[in-house]
């Protein structure tokens, strides 16, 4: 009994023994498990630092290359800015003048760099211009309604001006003081004025009436009034000899009166469009007539009834104003946006002057013939250097194929390049 017992105390003691062991291993496994823990714990530290240094690191070299990106934006800057400012040392034309109020006219002094603006509020505008900068020297308030013509006398010393109020104003260009006043001069709004000489001028209005004023009468009365056109007169021109006065009319006529004889001479067949402009060439012996549908018509001096020569439009679009450039070289300006210009002898589209936003409306030249200024819809009075027409060869055609090439053909003036030129160096 006693050996039975104490082989199951053995047996027992076997087992707790064996319990102590199998403690002891789960410890060394619990401290194995503990030790791999903090090898983990260890690994995920130093790959959090890994990652925390490349971070660092990273930024570090974006932060280098926006500051060269920044530096090499810079030094475009200065590329462009140099080039902007050479463009502008190598202007040789005035920069253009920006205008809050719709223009009706403009008109360059003969004498001084002058340019003088009528606006439809009445107001007339002086600006002095160079090719630096312009320069708004004066505001003169003259007319309670547009001011719709202003011309200077021969010598620049008067400004003629006169719109929708009837009234004829003349205003010395010096003290602006008003010379001279002719109020209701007209029945109805009057459209456009234009000087014989020294002491007389001539004015048309709405309804087709002409008058023509000598400033040396004592009264205020015409010298005569005539009405040979069914529509408002838009341009009255005379040549060196002052015997004839030829008008254009919204009614599609050339009407021509007899200045001395206050009389009508003869006027033509209607056209089938508005004649809005007029030009004289060739020594004033050749008159050129433009109209709403884009044609350009010839006439002889002296042969006023039928025109010698066509021309036909290459837009269709209407000719709202022209500016002789030489005697036989037209610039003409209207509602495709486009200064056109024209040769007359032998007749060639010669190409493209320059370019606004909006229809063309006013042309004038300036008194050394280098400089024409445009006005547009666009509100901007543009200035173009023109002094290579002295020089170019009419003679010669300038534009090689069809009606389309000759419709965006550029001249030099021109802001736009022709892509012919543009391929000629490759």
């Amino acid at each position: 009994m006693m050996n039975l017992v104490d082989r199951d105390n053995s047996d027992n003691e076997d087992e707790i023994n064996m319990s102590d062991s199998d403690d002891s291993m789960n410890e060394s496994s619990d401290s194995d498990s503990s030790v791999s823990d903090t090898d983990d714990d260890s690994d995920a530290d130093n790959a959090t630092a890994g990652s925390s240094g490349q971070n660092e690191s990273g930024p570090s070299t974006s932060k280098g290359e926006n500051n060269e990106n920044d530096v090499e934006e810079e030094e475009e800057d200065e590329v462009i800015k140099a080039i902007l400012k050479s463009k502008e040392i190598h202007r040789d034309h005035p920069p253009t003048i920006s205008i809050e109020d719709t223009l009706s006219d403009i008109c360059f002094h003969p004498t001084r760099d002058i340019l003088a603006l009528a606006s439809i509020t009445g107001d007339v505008l002086i600006y002095k211009y160079n090719n630096e900068q312009n320069e708004l020297v004066s505001t003169q308030e003259l007319h309670e309604k547009a001011c719709r013509d202003i011309e200077f006398n021969e010598d620049g010393g008067i400004l003629f001006s006169t719109g929708k109020d009837k009234t004829i104003m003349m205003s010395d260009v010096a003290t602006e003081k008003l010379i001279q006043i002719y109020e209701n001069a007209h029945e109805h709004p009057i459209y456009c004025l234009s000087l014989i000489d020294e002491n007389t001028f001539v004015t048309g209005d709405d309804e087709g009436y002409v008058k023509l004023w000598d400033r040396r009468q004592k009264t205020n009365n015409p010298v005569f009034s005539l009405k040979e056109m069914d529509d408002f007169v838009s341009a009255m021109v005379t040549n060196d000899d002052k015997r004839y006065l030829v008008c254009s009319s919204g009614d599609g006529t050339l009407t021509t009166l007899n200045i001395r004889g206050k009389k009508l001479h003869v006027r033509t067949e209607d056209y089938p469009q508005e004649l809005l402009c007029l030009g004289l060439f060739k020594h004033g012996r050749k008159i050129l007539a433009a109209g709403s549908k884009g044609n350009l018509y010839l006439f002889n001096w002296g042969e006023f009834g039928l025109h010698s020569d066509e021309i036909p439009s290459l837009t269709k679009k209407s000719i709202n104003c022209m500016i002789p450039i030489t005697e036989n070289i037209v610039v003409t300006g209207g509602e495709d946006k486009m200064l056109r210009a024209t040769s007359l002898f032998p007749n060639r589209q010669l190409g493209i002057v320059g370019q606004h936003d909006m229809s063309v409306e006013c042309l004038d030249i300036c008194n050394d013939g280098t400089i024409i200024a445009s006005y547009s819809y666009d509100n901007s009075v543009k200035f173009w250097n023109v002094s290579y027409f002295e020089t170019l060869n009419v003679a010669q055609p300038l534009i090689k194929g069809g009606k389309q090439k000759q419709l965006k053909h550029n001249l030099p003036s021109s802001k736009l390049e022709n892509a012919s030129d543009f391929f000629a160096d490759l």
